[in-house]
C-alpha cells in the first residue's frame, strides 16, 4: 500500500510540505488543473509539477485527473479529436513515470452534495447529501453553486448541455464509454499507465442525467468491455459506500482480488433513514463503514497499489476548501496507516 495525499496545486491552502510531514506519506496525486478539458497536457507542464513534487521529497506517479471531455460522453462526432489528445496526455504522463491515472464518466458534474459546512455535533463541519435539499434545485435556473458543478458552463450552456443528454440514455452511455475504453486502454497498456474509473457519486442518477459506475453489476460490466490490467478501478469506498444497496467490503475484495483495484480512496459515510447521508471522520464507529474490514481485505489480497484519504471534515478551526484540509486528512492517514501496520504485524508467519 502506497499512501498517497491530493493536492491542488500552488493555490492549495494546504502546503505540499506539510503533506510531506505525515509520516508514511509516497505520493502526492495532483494534476494540472487550469489547462482546458480536452486540450493536450505538454510535456513541459507535466515536467514542471514532476519537479514541484519531487523537490518535496514526494512522489509524481499517480495523476487525478485528467478529465474526460463531454463530447466523449455524449458520443458526438467531435469526441474522436478528443480522444487523440487524451490518448497523447498518456503518452506524456507516462514519459514521467506516472503509473496510475485516475477519471470518470460522470455527465455534467462530478461528486455531488447540498451542502458543505454542515455543522456535526462536535463542531466539526463536513459534506453531506439531503435528499429533501437535493430534490428543490434545479440546475438550469442559472445557481451554479451546488458542490461538484462545472462552474464554468453559463446558464445557457448548461442549457444546452442537458438538452444533448436528453438522447443519452444509460444503455447510450454504456455505448459511448465502450468506444472510449476501447480506444484508450491499448495505448494505457503500451505505455505501462493503468486506467482507474472513479465511481459516480453520489451511485445514482442526478437531475435526469445517467450513470453507469455505480453498482458491483455494473462494475463488472465495465471490466468485461475490455479485459486488461490496465482497465481498472478507483475504489472510493465514500462513492460506492453512499449507496446502501451496495456491499463495500465484498466489492473491495472481489476486485482487490482480480487485481482491478489500482488506486483507493478511503472515506466513511454515515447512513440516514431516507437515503440521504453525511461524511464522518475515517473512524469506523463515527460513519456506516467498517474501515477495518476494508483494509484487511485489501491487505489480504497484498494489495500494493496507491490509497489516500479522502475527503475530511473541517476540524480545529481550519478554513480551505471543503473536504480538503490537512487536518482531518492527516488524521485518516494516520488511521489507515495504523490500521495497516497492525494487519502487517499480526499477519501469519509463512
Amino acid at each position: 500500500m502506497k499512501l498517497s495525499f491530493r493536492w491542488y496545486g500552488e493555490d492549495d491552502p494546504v502546503k505540499i510540505e506539510y503533506i510531506r510531514q505525515i509520516p508514511n506519506m509516497h505520493s502526492i496525486v495532483t494534476a494540472i488543473y487550469d489547462i482546458p478539458v480536452g486540450e493536450v497536457w505538454s510535456t513541459e507542464r507535466i515536467k514542471a509539477l514532476k519537479r514541484r513534487v519531487e523537490n518535496a521529497g514526494l512522489k509524481f506517479d499517480v495523476i487525478e485527473s485528467v478529465p474526460v471531455h463531454e463530447d466523449i460522453k455524449l458520443g458526438l462526432t467531435t469526441r474522436d479529436k478528443y480522444i487523440e489528445n487524451y490518448k497523447q496526455t498518456i503518452r506524456n504522463l507516462s514519459n514521467e513515470k506516472v503509473k496510475v491515472i485516475c477519471y470518470n464518466f460522470m455527465p455534467v458534474f462530478d461528486w455531488t452534495r447540498s451542502q458543505l459546512d454542515m455543522v456535526l455535533d462536535d463542531g466539526s463541519t463536513t459534506l453531506v447529501y439531503y435528499k429533501n435539499q437535493i430534490e428543490k434545485m434545479n440546475p438550469l435556473n442559472g445557481d451554479l453553486s451546488l458542490p461538484g458543478w462545472d462552474t464554468s458552463y453559463t446558464k445557457e450552456g448548461l442549457k444546452d448541455i442537458f438538452d444533448k443528454y436528453s438522447s443519452v440514455s444509460e444503455e447510450k452511455l454504456w455505448d459511448n464509454i465502450e468506444y472510449f475504453l476501447k480506444e484508450i486502454i491499448p495505448v494505457a497498456e503500451e505505455c505501462d499507465v493503468k486506467m482507474a474509473i472513479h465511481p459516480d457519486d453520489p451511485p445514482w442518477p442526478i437531475f435526469g442525467l445517467p450513470r453507469i459506475i455505480t453498482t458491483e453489476e455494473n462494475i463488472d460490466r465495465f471490466l468485461k468491455i475490455v479485459d486488461s490490467t490496465y482497465n481498472g478501478l478507483t475504489f472510493c469506498t465514500g462513492s460506492f459506500g453512499s449507496g446502501s444497496f451496495n456491499d463495500v467490503i465484498k466489492m473491495v475484495d472481489k476486485y482487490s482480488a482480480q487485481s482491478k483495484i489500482h488506486f483507493v480512496h478511503v472515506r466513511n459515510v454515515k447512513f440516514l433513514s431516507d437515503g440521504s447521508f453525511e461524511e464522518s471522520a475515517h473512524y469506523s464507529l463515527k460513519g456506516s463503514l467498517d474501515m477495518v474490514a476494508i483494509m484487511k481485505a485489501l491487505h489480504k489480497n497484498k494489495f500494493d497499489g496507491y490509497l489516500r484519504p479522502d475527503h475530511g471534515r473541517m476540524i480545529w478551526g481550519e478554513t480551505g476548501k471543503p473536504g480538503y484540509g490537512l487536518f482531518d486528512r492527516a488524521l485518516g492517514a494516520m488511521y489507515i496507516t495504523g490500521i495497516w501496520e497492525t494487519l502487517e504485524k499480526i499477519k501469519p508467519a509463512i
